[in-house]
């Protein structure tokens, strides 16, 4: 069998959050690999859904209250070998700060054409097809 030890690990849900036509990223203390702006994200905690992690992680990283909105796909991500899963999520109340100084060293709301700059290595191609759609339609 050719199971990678990181199987064992719980996955991790992201929030894909769009608001007033930004996109939410978060800057980690401490880079995951290459990976260091990304979606606020975290472990799915055991009988967890994906969406329901994405929607608490975004609390406590972020203190924005938000509601899953639609599951965007997952995968075994390419950098960190973990299985991803991608939630689409609209912001209920709150404004976004670093919640979490321990997890996080900042955030910014990216305009779509800013993505690149942050992420140079592209994104998850379901989270870019929504971001193009919901970002510049």
């Amino acid at each position: 069998m050719t199971q990678q030890a990181n199987d064992d690990r719980p996955g991790i849900a992201a929030a894909v959050i769009v608001s007033e036509g930004r996109v939410l990223l978060v800057r980690r203390r401490v880079k995951e690999g290459q990976l260091s702006w990304q979606f606020p994200a975290g472990e799915v905690e055991p009988g967890e859904s994906d969406e329901d992690a994405a929607v608490r992680e975004t609390r406590e990283e972020t203190g924005l209250e938000v509601k899953a909105l639609k599951s965007l796909g997952s995968r075994i991500h390419p950098k960190t070998q973990r299985h991803m899963s991608y939630t689409a999520c609209e912001v209920v109340a709150g404004t976004a700060h670093v919640a979490d100084p321990d997890e996080l060293a900042e955030l910014a709301w990216c305009s779509h054409a800013e993505i690149s700059h942050y992420v140079p290595y592209g994104l998850y191609a379901p989270v870019q097809l929504y971001l193009d759609h919901i970002m510049k339609g």
